[in-house]
């Protein structure tokens, strides 16, 4: 029995995660995987039923499931209102009340992508990256915070554990890839970023098979769109990893082809690392392909099935190189709607396994 928390959130999320779900069923019918789904809210919807973005009840929902599958919250319906009843504070709370302290965020190049994405086709051919991004920490949960009229504070704080912890992730993933790891920082001016140079430098120790390469952030930044193919397993702080991931996402030509884990000692979220996109909510044409990707994170991951999660993710570029893609995706082909893409998600990833039993 696996129980499984359903956070649609806000604008596409309740149709995307819609979509991660019905494969789960269709997994569950087919293979016995004993899901039981609880579904509850977070984020503005949450704001507008019971006054805040992360209630109790949906946050006791959590901590009760093994596994946690978030859609994307917020919107401009919600911007002005105070700080700490904003949707995207909800984020921040699940995370922390989790402790998934690792997010890890692949970056895979699919063949049909490559007339999507304003990069070379040569240079971004091949590209199989993650991103490890520690979650928990940084200037996104550091104190004091302040604000007045004329003065704003956000304090960057990180404890060597949270460095170790996360560092160790990085080099363990790497050694079942091929065998890379770039830390990045800011290490010539942050003196947080010595110390994540200081324990990268130390972990390297116990990993002499791996090699180890240091960046600072705004040099990754250019190397991730010159030679992505260079990297294998990237790890970084919270706020350097939010704004990487995203970089990362325009060699996919979408953020709607993202998809992300986010691991602790207990805890596992799944989320696509897209936003809510209101504008185009309830419109039926939002990519759910992040969230099915997720999903087969949450199989690889929590349910420790490879043969799924690969059938997922074959399954994906099975259907992109027959041509179908939702709006976002501008390549040749038919353009489908986001339930018409989870139905050939589905259709193809059955076919896939049902050839594996034969």
């Amino acid at each position: 029995m696996v129980k499984i928390a359903i956070l649609s959130g806000d604008g596409i999320g309740p149709e995307v995660v819609a979509e991660g779900v019905r494969l789960l069923k269709a997994l569950d019918e087919n293979f016995n995987l004993g899901f039981i789904f609880e579904e509850t809210l977070i984020g503005g919807i949450a704001v507008d039923n019971y006054g805040e973005p992360l209630p109790s009840s949906t946050m006791d929902t959590a901590l009760r499931a093994d596994v946690v599958l978030l859609g994307a919250v917020g919107g401009p319906k919600w911007d002005s209102i105070e700080v700490s009843k904003r949707p995207e504070q909800a984020l921040l709370g699940l995370r922390k009340n989790l402790g998934v302290f690792a997010n890890i965020r692949p970056v895979k190049f699919f063949s049909p992508l490559s007339s999507a994405s304003p990069i070379k086709p040569e240079i971004i051919e091949g590209v199989d990256l993650v991103i490890v991004r520690e979650l928990t920490g940084g200037i996104y949960f550091g104190k004091p915070k302040y604000r007045d009229r004329d003065k704003a504070i956000d304090t960057l704080v990180y404890n060597r554990y949270e460095i170790e912890r996360i560092v160790k992730t990085a080099f363990d993933l790497s050694l079942s890839r091929r065998k890379r790891v770039t830390s990045v920082d800011k290490a010539n001016i942050l003196e947080s970023s010595r110390l994540w140079r200081e324990v990268v430098l130390e972990k390297a120790k116990a990993y002499p098979q791996v090699e180890v390469e240091h960046l600072y952030v705004d040099n990754c930044a250019m190397q991730i769109v010159r030679r992505p193919k260079d990297f294998d397993v990237i790890v970084t702080e919270n706020m350097f990893g939010d704004i990487l991931s995203d970089e990362a996402g325009a060699i996919l030509g979408s953020l709607g082809m993202l998809p992300s884990a986010s691991l602790g000692d207990k805890y596992a979220l799944y989320e696509p690392i897209h936003g809510s996109a209101p504008d185009i909510a309830g419109k039926g044409i939002a990519n759910p392909l992040a969230t099915i990707l997720t999903v087969a994170l949450l199989l690889r991951y929590s349910l420790k099935n490879e043969t799924l999660a690969s059938a997922v993710e074959n399954a994906v570029e099975n259907v992109l190189k027959k041509g179908y893609h939702t709006p976002d995706i501008k390549i040749k082909g038919e353009e489908v709607g986001t339930a018409k893409m989870g139905d050939l998600i589905v259709q193809e990833t059955l076919k896939i396994l049902e050839g594996d039993r034969q």
